[in-house]
């Protein structure tokens, strides 16, 4: 009854109606009380802190769409409601906490965000941000998600984009029948593992260390140094009855990346056999060997092209760290410094891996910085990057990298649209860390035979992932871009903010290429490099857009060498081996569009010009007279179908020593090269999976390994990206 009559005063005539402020503070509104919009609120002056009461003005702006732009809305967009954000987003700070915010627009006396004309300048300078995401069937018939961020994604939004503005040949449905996720099992592996421990030369650790440091350098330091790790190994493999134990699990998961290249089937058997005792280890008490085994076991599962896989084991390291404590460098200085130091480092290398997974596949990261403390600016690079004095810290440099990544998709990829202005504070991470490493980075690379190999490939492997950053924050643009140059509306030359970050763009995936192609005729890079072969993809994927774009006929040398990158690395990697046939698809696609473009841009001005001497025949057309010319009549003759049913190859009459996606004329060659692939399954995450009949996921069981390395089938139910918004 009391409660009924407080309500009848609370809303009586005689009562002020309760006014809003229009802005609250930041406390308030984290803590959802009312504000009285004074500096300090008298929330934050009860509480006695009023140097905490700050106010921040909303970073969202409802800008005006043109009126071209609203009466064709995107279905896509329409499908979709706002993309919610990142919990570390709502609290306004980044993944790491070490990001400045940015800055707001000011505000007008009524609490509304003035339209002054840089704000007009940055409207226009806004791109969408295309929702890339995609749900795909693997050879098993199991939906795997693929977020916006991935390679993967990107490619399927250039596949559709080419598709739908070249032509439907670009990439047609039998261009991509094998897996670019995970490869199904070969019938040669070894179903179980072995009973017993397996037979260790000695004298063949020493090099198979050596291998497996060159492999994860840059992503990988669980130990202390190589020399103590081999001669660890050493004693080892020459006792007679190995323990059947964690230690002996990680020396045999060490043994099988080190000789996964040169004596595959020897590494496989290490490897079942060191996973199994990885996960019999589980329902004993956890430590960091628990933690070494399971991140050695999904690194060898990456190099060997399970991917998907590898995700799904390293959830176990992860948590395996979080009950240890591995993320809190308080904790782990209470082991000494010695132990303190390759705890830190255990953690820094988790972050890698996990950020590198999160990244190539598009998918939230298994662990964060919220409550971290380890330090990832540990010593700066003038006294060499590292706390062992004259050791390169490549780990360091990795780490922050990939935590500028980490950043971009959180700032770009999370949200629907993306300006200049944002990414200005992206920039600025960018530069400074190119100020700390890109110089010492660049030397490494630049003189291989001053420095260890392991130390190379790995200041390689840290470029390129700086270059893709570089990519991925402007990729947007990129689009945008070539959408634009690709339609049927007016050529624009004038140089904006948008074009500027689209050339940024392919001039990172150009400078990505120049080092890589370098170590590898100087034989300084082989063996598998999961890390470099995604993001090299992805510079292919670039390179081959602008060269289509009309961003310049020199783009075309540097596609070849990514091409010819990926057929490096294809040798070991079946990954790398599609991602070439993807990237000469969309080569000879380029230079047969630009060769078509160019000679109608010929016949309109020879048209013009032919009237003023009679040039062309009455009564024909230049058309006509190129059809007939012997050029012409050559080159269509060398795209018709033999009568065995495949083209006359190009390459017949000539070097052997010269690959055939180094040659300009391949271009009827590529269907039949392509003619065993068939489409990957991109869903749209807002379309509807088409209904199958019950053999439809045994379509592939049964079939040898050579004939499907392992694809999706295509489920062809739309999934198309929307572009028009884009105009």
């Amino acid at each position: 009854m009391e409660r009924r009559q407080q309500l009848d005063t609370a809303d009586s005539p005689g009562r002020p109606i309760r006014s809003r402020t229009s802005n609250a503070c930041d406390g308030c509104k984290k803590r959802k009380v009312k504000c009285d919009g004074n500096q300090p609120c008298s929330y934050c002056a009860r509480r006695q802190r009023p140097h905490t009461c700050k106010y921040t003005a909303p970073s969202r702006i409802r800008q005006r769409r043109s009126r071209s732009v609203a009466a064709a809305p995107s279905p896509a967009g329409n499908a979709r409601g706002p993309s919610p954000l990142h919990p570390e987003e709502r609290r306004g700070t980044g993944s790491h906490g070490r990001d400045a915010a940015t800055p707001s627009p000011p505000l007008s006396s009524h609490g509304r965000p003035r339209r002054s004309s840089a704000m007009m300048e940055s409207a226009e300078d806004d791109t969408e941000v295309p929702r890339e995401a995609r749900l795909l069937c693997d050879a098993q018939g199991k939906l795997i998600f693929i977020g916006d961020c991935a390679p993967l994604s990107f490619f399927q939004s250039v596949r559709q984009l080419v598709n739908s503005r070249v032509g439907q040949t670009a990439f047609a449905p039998e261009t991509s029948r094998y897996s670019v996720l995970e490869n199904a099992p070969s019938s040669q592996q070894i179903s179980a593992a072995p009973p017993d421990p397996p037979d260790v030369r000695a004298a063949h650790v020493s090099s198979h260390v050596a291998s497996y440091v060159s492999a994860t350098s840059g992503m990988l330091d669980l130990f202390d140094n190589e020399p103590r790790l081999t001669d660890n190994l050493v004693l080892w493999a020459n006792l007679r009855d190995k323990p059947r134990n964690l230690t002996s699990a990680i020396n045999y998961l060490i043994l099988a990346i080190g000789c996964q290249t040169d004596d595959e089937p020897t590494s496989q058997v290490y490897f079942e056999y060191a996973k199994a005792q990885a996960f019999a280890s589980l329902s004993d008490s956890l430590g960091v060997e628990t933690v070494q085994a399971f991140v050695l076991v999904t690194v060898y599962m990456l190099c060997s092209c399970q991917i998907n896989s590898s995700f799904l084991v390293f959830g176990v390291s992860v948590r395996a760290a979080y009950s240890i404590g591995v993320h809190r460098t308080e904790v782990n200085a209470r082991f000494g410094p010695e132990i303190h130091r390759q705890r830190d480092r255990l953690w820094k290398s988790l972050r890698v891996i996990d950020l590198f997974l999160s990244t190539s596949m598009g998918r939230p990261p298994a662990t964060s910085d919220v409550d971290c403390t380890v330090p990832y600016r540990h010593s700066s690079p003038d006294n060499d990057g590292g706390s062992d004095g004259g050791t390169f810290d490549l780990l360091n440099a990795s780490v922050q990298i990939l935590l500028i990544t980490e950043g971009i998709v959180l700032e770009i990829f999370s949200r629907k649209r993306v300006s200049l202005q944002r990414t200005d504070g992206i920039s600025l991470r960018l530069r400074q860390w190119s100020a700390d490493w890109l110089r010492r980075l660049s030397d490494v690379v630049s003189q291989p035979c001053r420095h260890p190999r392991h130390e190379v490939a790995g200041a390689c492997q840290v470029l390129s992932s700086y270059y893709y950053a570089v990519m991925l924050v402007s990729r947007p643009f990129l689009m945008y871009e070539v959408f634009r140059r690709l339609g049927d509306g007016p050529a624009n030359t004038m140089a904006s903010g948008k074009s500027k970050l689209a050339d940024a763009c392919i001039d990172a995936a150009s400078l990505m290429v120049d080092p890589i192609i370098d170590l590898i005729k100087q034989g300084a890079l082989d063996g598998r490099r999961p890390i470099i072969v995604s993001w090299l993809f992805a510079a292919s994927l670039v390179l081959g857009l602008g060269l289509l774009s009309g961003f310049g006929r020199t783009l075309e040398n540097h596609t070849q060498m990514s091409i010819q990158a990926l057929e490096h690395f294809a040798r070991t990697d079946a990954h790398a081996r599609q991602y070439s046939l993807i990237a000469q698809s969309l080569l000879t696609t380029a230079l047969e569009h630009l060769e078509k473009r160019e000679l109608q841009q010929r016949l309109k001005r020879t048209e013009t010009s032919s009237q003023l001497f009679g040039l062309i025949p009455q009564g024909g057309s230049r058309r006509t007279t190129i059809a007939a010319s012997p050029v012409h009549q050559r080159h269509h003759q060398s795209s018709v179908l033999s009568p065995t049913g495949t083209t006359d190859s190009p390459f017949s009459a000539l070097p052997s020593d010269r690959p055939p996606f180094l040659l300009h004329n391949h271009h009827q060659n590529m269907a039949a090269r392509l003619s065993d692939m068939d489409s990957p399954a991109y869903l749209g995450l807002n379309d509807s999976l088409a209904v199958q009949d019950g053999t439809f996921w045994n379509m592939y069981q049964g079939t040898n390994e050579g004939d499907a390395l392992n694809l999706f089938p295509l489920l062809d139910s739309g999934g198309a990206i929307d572009l028009a918004h884009y105009l």
